[in-house]
């Protein structure tokens, strides 16, 4: 009887969730496959709202710089949604070293060099766009930099949660791998040239992932998805509220409400706050989308919902659970918190969708391709 070696399937991932701020990555990973197994935060209300949702045995509340590194488990993937505030537009760009919450970047990247032969396969980062232009680009090529310095090849792309969900949420993901695959296309439309410069630069260690088809942006989706109120809701404005939102609007905004108003058929629409002129305005967006979702803290101000048509006009503030939904997070467990807890918590998240599909895409078909050659070479 021929004898036949065994090759056996990859087993599953396994994920350290850094800044885990209410647990969205790990939700996303989760949809991968990836089971996360150790997880650190230092904000209370975020911690509380991912022990609402998660438990509490994976969950460490501390700041990044107290992490021991031996205290942190051995995994295949660790991920970073590293502190954004220094870095956005909305915030004062003070940068990765000057800006003192965004570089907890380095507290990040300490544990992973603590770790030494431990560390993981895979680091993701997750931060806002502003991380390719802060500082002229230095910021980013800093992150290429200490990524390489602990033997990851780096490769980045630019994912809006709009191909997934009815939301604008464009966001930076800096992907760094011991063992990538190569060979991909230089598309534009997820690595614009503020990105894609670095795979042109031979000071630097990068590679080009292969990535399939991606969904297009979507169009519409938010009238959908927003959340519909009883007529007697205390959470609607009251007249004299709405008329003053009305009476702010430029005269192009003021054409578009009056269209949208005088329709047959009731649609949704978010709304900013904005300050033109000296003076605070409101502005519609023109079509079905929700803007980014943002927290206070980052300078931005909370999104207005308006349903128009028919004749009327109803506004209200963005709920807890709209932004969830926005985040393709609607079954999360938000009970017993308040809505600025929510607003605060989800508008500082990343994307669920978004999460899955890198996973899918751009990193677990690197490291099934180890396994499985470890395993071929097991076999032999």
């Amino acid at each position: 009887m021929k004898h036949c070696n065994i090759v056996s399937f990859p087993a599953q991932k396994t994920a350290l969730e850094f800044f885990s701020g209410i647990g969205l990555a790990r939700s996303g990973m989760q949809d991968a496959g990836v089971r996360t197994i150790w997880a650190n935060d230092n904000d209370a209300t975020k911690c509380a709202l991912y022990v609402a949702q998660w438990g509490v045995s994976d969950l460490l509340c501390k700041n990044v710089f107290d992490v021991d590194p031996s205290d942190v488990p051995t995994a295949d993937i660790a991920w970073a949604s590293s502190p954004c505030t220094d870095l956005s537009l909305a915030g004062k760009r003070s940068g990765l070293i000057e800006g003192r919450e965004s570089n907890a970047f380095f507290g990040f990247t300490d544990v992973i060099a603590g770790m030494g032969d431990r560390k993981p396969q895979a680091l993701i980062l997750e931060n806002v766009c502003g991380l390719a232009s802060s500082h002229d680009g230095m910021d980013f090529r800093m992150v290429v930099e200490t990524f390489n310095e602990l033997g990851y090849s780096v490769d980045a792309l630019e994912l809006n949660a709009r191909r997934w969900l009815p939301q604008s949420r464009p966001r930076m993901f800096v992907i760094g791998l011991l063992n990538p695959l190569g060979g991909g296309e230089l598309d534009s439309s997820l690595r614009p040239d503020k990105m894609a410069w670095i795979h042109s630069d031979e000071s630097l260690i990068t590679h080009v992932t292969p990535l399939p088809d991606f969904p297009e942006l979507q169009a519409v989706g938010f009238t959908k998805l927003a959340d519909r109120l009883s007529d007697d809701d205390p959470r609607w404005w009251n007249d004299d509220r709405v008329n003053k939102f009305v009476s702010s609007l430029s005269e192009t905004q003021r054409s578009r409400f009056d269209h949208l108003v005088n329709g047959k058929k009731v649609v949704a629409r978010t709304a900013y706050r904005r300050t033109r002129n000296g003076l605070p305005v409101w502005e519609l967006r023109d079509d079905d989308i929700a803007g980014c979702l943002r927290t206070a803290r980052g300078g931005s101000s909370k999104q207005a919902v308006a349903f128009l048509g028919g004749g009327k006009a109803r506004v209200r503030w963005m709920t807890g659970l709209e932004y969830a939904k926005l985040q393709g997070a609607d079954k999360f467990n938000i009970a017993g918190f308040t809505e600025s807890q929510v607003h605060y918590a989800f508008g500082d998240a990343v994307a669920v969708p978004a999460v899955s599909w890198l996973m899918r895409a751009a990193v677990l078909p690197a490291l099934n391709a180890r396994t499985e050659e470890a395993n071929l070479r097991a076999a032999l």
